[in-house]
């Protein structure tokens, strides 16, 4: 690991940057929203800069109307051009934002309860159309009333607002972790570092200012969605465009319809979201699109897949995607959200190490056909923060090549969470027990992944969490599952989840996984899936499972952001409550 000394990153507070952009390009394109709810072939709602700053400006008027500086306003509407608005609102009326969504967003009423009782918001922000939703939700559930809801798209526009002194250290919003079986945590994110962490991702992006255009359909309450969304046009006064995910989900297409309108263009999204544009985009589609235009489509937010970025782009290298613009990412909300991501002027990195050895804490390169390899992805270096990897028990930084759990420090780790003192010091204030040269004693953020730096890189192997011991050997849960997943045709691909429950004396192995809906349950024997998933993981891995489940189609636990919840699989296994899969006779 090389140390390099950090650059003087620009923490000024994004929203002042808005009023700027306001008064120099006024009639400059600043949003496109493309909404496909009213029409399936998607219908653009454009904004610019003089009509963002003023209907912000608007907001914030209506929201000091009753809330003081420092309170917090929940965001509770679907992804639409006033989500924006209400976001840069609540930055100019001093107040901190809670991202969240519409109360009639399927499968998140839970979350949506538990993440408002924690913030306990002084003022809500909706939109007409799911007022009647908004008001049911507060009403029908033990939560405190807001002082007052304010309708974005009823208030009046030309309700002036003065902005006031924002402090870079003044908290901007609280983004809510994904969460699985705890109360998600709110990470207070301040001015300062949405600012850096916006520039910080600028520099890994390395786009042109005013020129090159963000393409997103990612979550606004999540943090990727977020910064990508909000954060990045701010900086240099760049358009972006963005739709809502459910547009996305119902036909991925759409994404890369947008994006071929553009010529430099830069985009991102999870994993998954490319294996499912692989899975599902057909021929004829294809042959419509031009992506030749696409800078970057960033890989982040979850574990990525060498096998993804291939058959991505063997997929789409017809429409033109380059390989140089995968860009493998790291980062996590309680670092705003950017940590690492390659260069998007060369090919991704893919390496292969030994499975033992990294068991063990050492990588060790091996050739990829070996039969023990592990194939992991570069996820490229820092941009504006220092990244180590420490001894999580000794807190001693660990040299190249030799796994442990992953720190960073910059402007964008982000102050703690909300109203959790005890776990902030324990996750935001760590300091190493030896000095490294260049490098500060603290505060260090622990991220709780476990990580190496290999030539330059940093590559993730898992979390400390979900490191599964069995007979004192490690074993990391993503390649069992991985295994699992391509050990029978019955099994859907990566919806699967490897934990260790507690025997005689020794944690066991156990894996779950779904039903591949394609193979009907008429013809499927489950003695000869579970037989194949237990001989491929004692071949692959030297050890036996405990048991194997297989689930029925959505019934894997994942969280909101549809990551598998590996700590509520288990906890579900353990209570009888998970949906099984049940032979046809019995069905």
């Amino acid at each position: 690991m090389t140390v390099r000394p950090l650059p003087d990153i620009d923490r000024t507070p994004l929203i002042t940057r808005l009023g700027r952009w306001a008064q120099e390009y006024p009639d400059e394109r600043a949003y496109t929203f493309v909404d496909y709810g009213t029409d399936i072939d998607g219908v653009p709602i454009d904004l610019t800069w003089g009509e963002l700053d003023r209907r912000a400006r608007a907001v914030a008027a209506a929201i000091r109307g009753e809330c003081e500086p420092g309170r917090r306003a929940a965001i509770l509407m679907p992804q639409c051009m006033e989500y924006v608005i209400a976001f840069f609102g609540a930055m100019y009326a001093r107040v901190v934002g809670v991202p969240l969504f519409s109360p009639d967003l399927p499968g998140h009423a839970e979350r949506l309860l538990a993440v408002y009782t924690d913030a306990d918001p002084e003022c809500v922000l909706t939109t007409a159309a799911v007022l009647p939703q908004v008001e049911a939700f507060l009403d029908q559930n033990p939560v405190p009333r807001p002082k007052r809801i304010v309708v974005v798209d009823r208030i009046d526009e030309d309700a002036g607002w003065d902005p006031e002194p924002i402090s870079p250290d003044d908290v901007a919003y609280l983004q809510y972790t994904s969460g699985s079986t705890r109360t998600p945590a709110g990470v207070i994110i301040t001015h300062g570092n949405f600012a850096a962490n916006a520039v910080q991702l600028w520099g890994a992006f390395n786009g042109t200012p005013r020129t090159s255009t963000g393409v997103m359909w990612l979550p606004l309450f999540h943090d990727m969605g977020l910064v990508s969304v909000c954060g990045l046009p701010l900086v240099y006064g760049n358009p972006g465009t963005f739709m809502d995910p459910v547009a996305f989900i119902m036909r991925p297409v759409r994404w890369l319809e947008m994006l071929s309108r553009y010529r430099d263009v830069f985009t991102g999204g999870p994993n998954f979201a490319y294996e499912y544009l692989t899975a599902t985009v057909t021929e004829e589609e294809k042959a419509k699109l031009d992506l030749g235009g696409v800078s970057v489509f960033m890989n982040g937010a979850e574990p990525i897949r060498p096998s993804t970025m291939q058959d991505f782009l063997a997929a789409f290298s017809g429409c033109g995607v380059r390989p140089e613009a995968q860009v493998p990412a790291y980062g996590l909300a309680e670092a705003t959200v950017y940590v690492t991501a390659s260069r998007r002027d060369r090919r991704p990195t893919v390496t292969a190490f030994d499975r033992e050895g990294l068991e063990q804490g050492v990588a060790r390169p091996c050739a990829p056909d070996d039969e023990n390899a592990s194939l992991l992805v570069g996820c490229g270096a820092p941009w504006g923060q220092h990244v180590i990897v420490v001894d999580p028990e000794t807190r001693v930084a660990r040299p190249d090549g030799h796994v442990g759990e992953i720190w960073v420090h910059g402007p964008n780790v982000a102050g703690g969470y909300w109203g959790r003192p005890e776990t902030t010091a324990e996750v935001f204030q760590a300091a190493l027990a030896e000095p490294v040269e260049g490098l500060p004693e603290g505060p260090w953020l622990r991220t709780g992944d476990l990580g190496l730096w290999h030539d330059g890189e940093i590559y993730v192997t898992g979390r400390i969490k979900d490191l599964i011991i069995v007979d004192g050997r490690n074993h990391y849960p993503q390649d069992l599952e991985y295994t699992a997943c391509t050990a029978h045709k019955a099994i859907r691909r990566d919806y699967a989840a490897a934990f260790a429950v507690t025997g005689d004396d020794t944690e066991g192995l156990v894996i779950i996984a779904e039903r591949n809906r394609r193979v009907p349950v008429a013809r499927l024997d489950l003695d000869e899936v579970a037989a194949a998933v237990r001989a491929a993981v004692k071949l692959r891995h030297d050890v036996a499972l405990r048991d194997f489940v297989l689930l029925e189609p959505g019934g894997l636990p994942r969280t909101s952001s549809a990551k598998v919840a590996r700590s509520a699989c288990r906890q579900a296994y353990l209570a009888g409550a998970l949906a099984v899969t049940r032979p046809y006779r019995d069905a």
